[in-house]
C-alpha cells in the first residue's frame, strides 16, 4: 500500500498526470470565505457556486455534516466540497471539526476516486480554521483512501 506523500505547494495546482480530485473542508452553515476556499475560487468560481446552491436548497438535497459534492472544473481537474465542520468558531460546542463528518466523506470520496481512476490531493484539512489536529486526521485518511488504495497528496504551502 502507497503512503501518503507530503509535498510543498499549491494543492490547487496538482502537478500530477490523469484524474485529480481537489478536496477541502466546508462548513455546514453555508459560510464561504476563509482559508483554502478563498486559493480555490481564485481559480474557479464553480465550487463556491455549487456550494452556494446546495446550502440555499438544502431542504430539498443532502446538505449536511458527512456530505460532499464534486465539480468538474477542468477536463481532468474536480473539487470536492465536503461538509466536515459545525459552524465556524470555536466555542462552547468546542472546535469546529467534525472528525466522523470527515471520515464519511473520505469513504465516499474513496469510491468516487476509484470510479473515476483520480488522485486525491488536499491542504492538511480540517486543520486551519476547523481547528483539528493532523495527527487525528492522518489515520483517518490511512483508514478510508489509503485503504481502499487511493493515491493521496497533502500539500502544505510555503
Amino acid at each position: 500500500m502507497k503512503t501518503i506523500q507530503y509535498l510543498k505547494g499549491d494543492a490547487t495546482n496538482p502537478q500530477v498526470e490523469g484524474n485529480k480530485i481537489i478536496t477541502h473542508i466546508c462548513n455546514d452553515i453555508g459560510g464561504w470565505g476563509k482559508g483554502f476556499v478563498l486559493a480555490i475560487s481564485k481559480r474557479w468560481k464553480e465550487p463556491e457556486n455549487e456550494y452556494r446552491n446546495w446550502y440555499r436548497f438544502r431542504s430539498e438535497n443532502n446538505f449536511g455534516l458527512g456530505e460532499l459534492q464534486i465539480i468538474q472544473v477542468e477536463q481532468y481537474v474536480y473539487v470536492a466540497n465536503m461538509i466536515g465542520q459545525k459552524g465556524i468558531k470555536t466555542g462552547s460546542n468546542g472546535i469546529p471539526v467534525r472528525y466522523e463528518a470527515i471520515e464519511k466523506c473520505l469513504e465516499e470520496l474513496s469510491k468516487q476516486a476509484l470510479r473515476i481512476n483520480a488522485s486525491i490531493h488536499m491542504p492538511r484539512i480540517g486543520c486551519g480554521l476547523a481547528g483539528g489536529k493532523w495527527e487525528q486526521i492522518e489515520p483517518i485518511i490511512e483508514r478510508t483512501l489509503r485503504a481502499n488504495d487511493v493515491e493521496v497528496y497533502v500539500y502544505d504551502f510555503d
